[in-house]
């Protein structure tokens, strides 16, 4: 069994790159994160990964003219530390959970993997809002992209994203249980509040460029075919490390909500 999950994961790997949703460091990053997973929790765990991976594409291609901008610092495609950033965590926890066999660290896995489609689903559906989006910290509008900007429509998102991670998860491992509507709201409430810190930490310490020739505030490092200028933050604290504290916080609330009600 393990053999055709490790081919699975490889013909996943493959074909993202070759459509180029994953670079060729993402497609090797998404092997590596695929195989501890199916080695910690089989297929349950793959098929979970699986819903995060093509919920995100479809969203990535949905009026994807009206999300371009020049603000966020990467494209659409997946390089190896976006992938590690969005899955390491749940690849780690389910390392444990085979080790261990302690089902705190399946609540890790989920709660990790809901935070990381609560987080694409929320920055993938909020730049399509009417209305510009409001900063969580500066409470104004801002241009749509920003770091630490908050949407009504970006939020139901979010919370959508987190919902239909962990609903299936419940299935898979729960559905018995009866601890399984409170797992159900607490690990979507975990995957949300991770995505809610990533927010925060976008909005505080996340750092941020500015063009020196049109003025633009930007997550590149080049703009205009020249470098751009720091503008404040901390140079450690770009997108792939904020996402990285999403998908961690996410793990570490779901392992608090298994140790309460597991």
């Amino acid at each position: 069994m393990i053999v055709l999950a490790l081919l699975g994961v490889l013909l996943l790997s493959v074909y993202a790159y070759k459509t180029k949703k994953l670079t060729l460091s993402g497609a090797i990053s998404a092997f590596v994160v695929g195989a501890l997973i199916s080695f910690g929790l089989g297929f349950k765990g793959l098929l979970l990964l699986a819903i995060f991976f093509f919920t995100s594409g479809f969203w990535s291609r949905f009026y994807q003219e009206r999300k371009e901008n020049e603000i966020t610092a990467k494209g659409s495609t997946r390089d190896g530390w976006q992938v590690l950033a969005n899955g390491g965590f749940a690849a780690i926890c389910a390392l444990l959970f085979s080790i261990l066999q302690d089902p705190i660290y399946i609540c890790g896995f989920v709660a990790s993997l809901a935070a990381a489609n609560a987080d694409t689903w929320a920055s993938e559906v909020g730049p399509l809002a009417k209305r510009r989006p409001i900063h969580i910290i500066k409470w104004k509008p801002v241009d749509a992209g920003t770091s630490g900007a908050v949407s009504a429509i970006g939020t139901a998102a979010a919370f959508a994203g987190s919902f239909i991670i962990v609903v299936v998860s419940i299935f898979f491992w729960w559905s018995s249980s009866f601890a399984s509507h409170h797992l159900l709201f607490s690990l979507t409430l975990a995957g949300f509040l991770g995505n809610l810190f990533d927010t925060l930490v976008g909005a505080t310490g996340q750092v941020l460029y500015q063009c020196p020739r049109c003025g633009l505030e930007t997550e590149r490092k080049i703009h205009c075919n020249g470098p751009t200028e720091k503008k404040y933050g901390l140079r450690f604290l770009n997108n792939d490390t904020v996402n990285a504290i999403c998908t961690g916080t996410g793990a570490l609330f779901g392992i608090v909500a298994g140790l309460i009600l597991l």
